[in-house]
């Protein structure tokens, strides 16, 4: 099997809270828009990023997701600068993000911060100078 990832589903409870969030408050431009039951992001070269509505997660799946607390991921988007972090984390706050942590200096020598969609997923926005955080930039 091939190391890679080509879809990363979060499965919401409102597709349309999520869409006036990633799509109205954020700018992002959906690939695939079916109303009622899911968007799609190109969110890097080879991987889209799947917001699926909770119903055909529970047809496909089986059964409901657990809820409550804090999912168990984050996702990440990593900047060139810790400006750049500071001007995204305003954007998801102006978007109507639920949480927003300010950035700060991380003892990993980076700089980030975090916001939470409409259902809790948690982003982290980061300068990272290592090699790695450099090597995922545009």
């Amino acid at each position: 099997m091939d190391q890679r990832v080509s879809f990363i589903t979060l499965v919401v409870t409102d597709l349309e809270a999520t869409r006036r969030f990633y799509v109205d408050g954020l700018g992002w431009e959906p690939e695939l828009d079916v109303a009622g039951e899911v968007m799609m992001f190109w969110v890097a070269d080879k991987v889209v990023l799947s917001l699926w509505a909770e119903a055909g997660f529970v047809a496909e799946v089986g059964h409901a997701p657990t809820r409550g607390g804090v999912p168990p991921i984050t996702l990440a988007h990593n900047l060139a600068t810790t400006e750049g972090v500071d001007t995204v984390l305003a954007q998801a706050r102006a978007a109507g993000a639920s949480e927003v942590k300010d950035a700060e200096q991380r003892d990993w020598g980076g700089y980030s911060g975090y916001f939470a969609d409409p259902d809790g997923f948690r982003w982290e926005v980061a300068y990272n100078p290592g090699e790695i955080g450099q090597s995922v930039l545009p």
